[in-house]
């Protein structure tokens, strides 16, 4: 019962990731790799960097 009831929490962590977009930074090094890209990965403080401005520069509809 505790391994189930653990499997199911860690199911919520991980959908409440990608709800909130906590996950992205993990899916944007699952895709690179998957890609074979030539040249590292950007580090994480990068990719939110990147990502946020990529925001600014193209806003979208948004919630908030």
């Amino acid at each position: 019962m505790a391994a189930r009831t653990l499997t199911r929490l860690r199911a919520l962590h991980d959908w409440w990731r990608g709800v909130i977009g906590a996950d992205l930074y993990d899916r944007y090094l699952d895709h690179h790799r998957r890609s074979g890209h030539d040249h590292p990965p950007m580090t994480e403080r990068e990719y939110w960097r990147a990502r946020t401005a990529y925001q600014e520069s193209n806003p979208q509809g948004r919630c908030c």
